[in-house]
């Protein structure tokens, strides 16, 4: 089905890339050494320099045969995701594949648009205007996660190379063949290989990357690593954005639509087997309707199909990470030796690969490690609540601040709830699909992250704002500021700023 000889370029140690649901090695690539990702950076550098002068129009038309080169291969990508990450063959169409594509799409349309010189008013400074003039940050780092192999790395790779920069990118060791995959789709665009260079290398290697000249940070992980990459771009004064981990509450309402809200916490809790930062992480459910959503939740996740995407249709394939599964056991078997129950799946899947049953944890608790920590496997703990604002209190209770979800009928109970949310994002009556959206900010508060992907204020961040001040049409001569100063001219500099802001009609 695939060619696997690939050869990355690099001379490094070899990395083993198996797939999750066999366990099968798929191929053996080198990694790349200290000295030639060095190498790689000049390489980008120098690059970069080219591609901002061919301007927007010039990236435009480059970048626009990336997209109808991924859209004529949709389904290889989708069957290498399959392969490689686990993903179900449709759920890899429709969170990876077709989120890229839409990525490319809208930044096509608007990136002319969001680059060109933006004026800023002047309001009393009448003989000077000022505009923000748009340019790339230079070398971009992106250092990508295996959960969403395609989809993360893909857009804001294309959205750095649209603004102009080059890109090295960092995949995850488990799945580089996907990362491979992309750089193959821009190859086939005809970008300049040195504009965009896929480097597997180990973690460590990812961190000292960030020393090697680079000018922006792009990185997507657990909050724990992105601690030290944040302190280090910090100390090195290189801006970056930070998507981190995430324990992303749902509140169901006494009113919510419960068949609804069922079927969209199991799609948001299960996606990706629960790999996923945005992933439905605790449920807290009205007493009104608790029994009944339980019940519910119980029933669907019962009648999932779990296993290899490649041999049927499933609706949940396997965990990419086996020491992930470790940790999904050591949660489940807390919450169980707490008091909750266990109604739905709870260990590992019998037979070959890297699977765990699709688990529900009824009656949680505060206390248990499935309510505190970031799971990122296919568990959905459920707690009873007496009220809206007891449903508030516990889903800002916690170090994260990713999503969050509210499920009821009454929009503006709903509005409500979500205005007080402590996430980056909250939808309501629905779950997870908002990365998707090309038009809105990807963003994390509190330790979910730092900085934003997708929207306008996204792409012009992998931008430098320069402020230029010039002259405007109204020329005049001698500047009254400069030296020298005088008594007289200090007195009508007074009369000036109480006239203008002491007076309440001028100052409005």
């Amino acid at each position: 089905m695939f060619n696997f000889n690939i050869d990355t370029g690099g001379t490094g140690r070899t990395i083993a890339v198996r797939n999750p649901s066999t366990g099968e090695v798929l191929h053996e690539i080198n990694t790349f050494t200290e000295e030639e990702v060095r190498a790689a950076v000049a390489r980008a550098r120098a690059a970069q320099r080219q591609w901002e002068d061919i301007g927007i129009d010039g990236r435009i038309a480059v970048l626009k045969r990336f997209q109808q080169a991924l859209a004529e291969e949709n389904d290889k990508v989708s069957e290498l995701i399959a392969i490689e990450n686990g993903k179900p063959l449709q759920e890899a169409m429709q969170t990876e594949v077709l989120t890229v594509n839409m990525v490319a799409a809208y930044f096509l349309r608007r990136a002319k648009k969001l680059l060109a010189d933006r004026r800023i008013p002047m309001r009393w400074i009448m003989h000077r205007r000022s505009f923000i003039h748009y340019r790339p940050r230079g070398v971009v780092l992106v250092i990508s996660p295996w959960n969403y192999p395609f989809a993360i790395p893909a857009g804001t790779v294309f959205m750095s190379l649209l603004a102009g920069n080059a890109v090295i990118h960092k995949p995850a060791s488990l799945t580089p063949l996907i990362a491979l995959k992309i750089r193959d789709l821009f190859d086939r665009a005809g970008l300049s290989p040195d504009l965009y260079q896929v480097l597997p290398s180990d973690g460590a290697m990812g961190s000292r990357m960030i020393e090697m000249g680079v000018d922006y940070v792009n990185f997507t992980g657990s909050t724990q690593v992105g601690r030290g990459i944040s302190e280090m771009c910090g100390r090195l004064m290189i801006p970056c954005s930070m998507e981190l981990g995430g324990k992303n509450p749902v509140i169901v309402c006494a009113d919510a639509d419960i068949e609804r809200a069922t079927a969209s916490i199991v799609f948001g809790a299960l996606t990706n087997a629960g790999q996923t930062c945005a992933s439905v992480g605790r449920v807290y459910a009205h007493t009104a309707v608790y029994d009944g959503l339980v019940e519910k939740v119980v029933e669907r996740v019962r009648g999932l199909r779990v296993g290899d995407p490649l041999k049927g249709e499933v609706d949940m394939g396997p965990m990419v990470d086996p020491r992930q599964i470790e940790v999904v056991e050591r949660q489940v078997q807390d919450a169980r030796s707490r008091g909750a129950r266990v109604l739905a799946g709870g260990r590992r899947k019998e037979g070959l690969g890297q699977f765990f049953e699709p688990t529900v944890v009824a009656d949680a608790t505060d206390d248990m490690l499935v309510i505190r920590e970031e799971t990122f496997g296919p568990v959905i703990p459920i707690m009873k609540v007496e009220s809206d604002e007891e449903a508030l209190k516990k889903a800002n209770d916690s170090e994260y601040g990713l999503t969050a979800y509210v499920f009821s009928r009454d929009a503006d109970r709903a509005r409500n709830i979500a205005r007080r949310l402590e996430a980056g994002t909250v939808m309501v009556n629905e779950t997870l699909i908002s990365f998707g959206f090309p038009e809105t900010p990807w963003q994390g508060v509190k330790m979910s992250g730092t900085g934003r992907t997708h929207s306008d204020e996204g792409f012009l961040h992998l931008c430098y704002p320069y402020h230029i001040n010039e002259d405007s049409l109204l020329k005049v001569g001698k500047n009254p500021l400069w030296q020298p100063y005088s008594h007289k001219m200090y007195r009508r500099i007074g009369q000036f700023s109480r006239l203008m802001y002491g007076s309440r009609f001028f100052s409005l």
